[in-house]
């Protein structure tokens, strides 16, 4: 349970840096960053998997690629679904998810290797 907690706070610690460090991307406060981690967390389990079989033929195409194009569709999705967490156009929503994924996957290493 508590690492399902220590999750969900990383993950709302990547949405604050995909604020910060990706013009057009912006979150309004704190409770705003932990909604958006629990959507982002629940669009990327539910939806993510039956859109990535859906374009498993384009995937293939592109090496894999256009999981990056899914990835970014995914974020910006969830970026309709709250309030005060808004991506204004692809373009931010790619560079934020690759943010979002970057700093979640650094700082869980972390967290793992300790």
């Amino acid at each position: 349970m508590l690492q399902l907690l220590l999750r969900w706070v990383i993950s709302a610690l990547s949405v604050y840096a995909a604020a910060y460090l990706v013009p057009g991307v912006s979150v309004a406060n704190t409770w705003t960053a932990l909604i958006a981690a629990l959507v982002i967390g629940l669009v990327n389990a539910l939806i993510r998997p039956l859109i990535l079989l859906l374009t498993l033929p384009v995937n293939i195409l592109t090496l894999g690629l256009f999981t990056l194009v899914i990835n970014a569709l995914m974020f910006w999705f969830a970026s309709s679904i709250v309030k005060g967490f808004d991506v204004a156009n692809f373009q931010a929503a790619f560079f934020g998810a690759l943010v979002y994924w970057l700093v979640s996957w650094l700082v869980n290493g972390l967290f793992s290797a300790a």
